[in-house]
């Protein structure tokens, strides 16, 4: 669980740095951005994808429904399916 929320937060300090300049660079290039508001935020999504990698599992679907939604539903800390 540490390695968990160590990954967690390097995710969120590089979203942190990263997000910002990204929209920046986006705008001066003429690049459109959707604006929507999502039920996760981009470390969290990120972060799911690093642990995925990491796993055994070999589609995500499977990685999603028994590993994540399994184990973290409970705490409310569960992206929605």
């Amino acid at each position: 669980m540490d390695k968990l929320v160590e990954i967690f937060c390097d995710v969120d300090d590089f979203c942190r740095l990263f997000i910002p300049q990204w929209a920046q660079f986006c705008l001066d290039n003429g690049y459109r951005l959707r604006r929507r508001q999502g039920h996760m935020y981009p470390s969290e999504i990120m972060t799911i994808l690093i642990l995925f990698q990491r796993s055994h599992y070999r589609d995500f679907k499977n990685f999603y429904l028994e590993h994540i939604w399994q184990y973290h539903h409970r705490d409310g800390h569960a992206p929605n399916s």
